[in-house]
């Protein structure tokens, strides 16, 4: 149910006075532009990202992972980084840690790093590598002005990495201003299923 136009901007105007000051930690003697995950700050976003500008943050949640090979489900939290230097691209990292049935933190689990690169059609390229040994090259486009859908058309793995032919991943701002992440996975023999789901919510930006 998404919420009314009024009612938006009053949870964006409250959530912006805890997150709109902060940013990612920067050095002040890097000679070139340093990365901003607050568009108040820094380098203004290069225009052609201008379809990719809701993304732009820090952001925080906890989520659900399961699969037919694992003896699941799982609790999981993450946080995603999207931050930009002016360019016509994004940086893109998550880190998630998995947690038991009172929320307490079990162990680091999955890491992600790559680069958001939209194009003049609209189309999105989505390049991933994963401390797991995969890489993965997505391609999408903006569903709305605020979802995006992806699927790879080349996964890469290194010899001793899981083995994983294919995925979908679907990005989305929700009513009260969260981003919501869906992601299928076709991997060690199983069609493409059903893998992570999380809520997050912006903590910085």
């Amino acid at each position: 149910m998404s919420a009314s136009g009024d009612e938006a901007i009053r949870i964006a105007e409250e959530r912006a006075e805890t997150t709109a000051k902060r940013n990612i930690p920067q050095l002040d003697d890097l000679p070139i532009p340093g990365d901003t995950a607050n568009l108040r700050e820094g380098p203004n976003l290069n225009d052609a990202c201008l379809a990719l500008l809701p993304l732009v943050g820090v952001w925080r949640g906890e989520g659900e992972v399961n699969y037919p090979t694992i003896d699941g489900p799982y609790r999981f939290a993450q946080q995603l980084t999207i931050s930009h230097d002016g360019r016509p691209f994004l940086f893109h990292e998550a880190r998630s840690w998995l947690l038991d049935e009172e929320g307490n933190v079990i162990r680091p689990a999955a890491r992600e790093t790559g680069w958001w690169r939209p194009q003049a059609d609209d189309t999105i390229e989505l390049l991933l590598a994963h401390s797991s040994g995969i890489l993965e090259l997505f391609y999408g486009k903006p569903k709305t002005q605020s979802s995006w859908q992806l699927s790879t058309d080349a996964v890469v793995r290194t010899s001793t990495a899981k083995e994983v032919t294919a995925a979908q991943r679907l990005y989305g701002i929700v009513a009260n201003g969260d981003l919501g992440f869906v992601e299928e996975r076709a991997m060690v023999g199983q069609p493409m299923t059903p893998h992570t789901s999380a809520l997050l919510h912006r903590v910085i930006g």
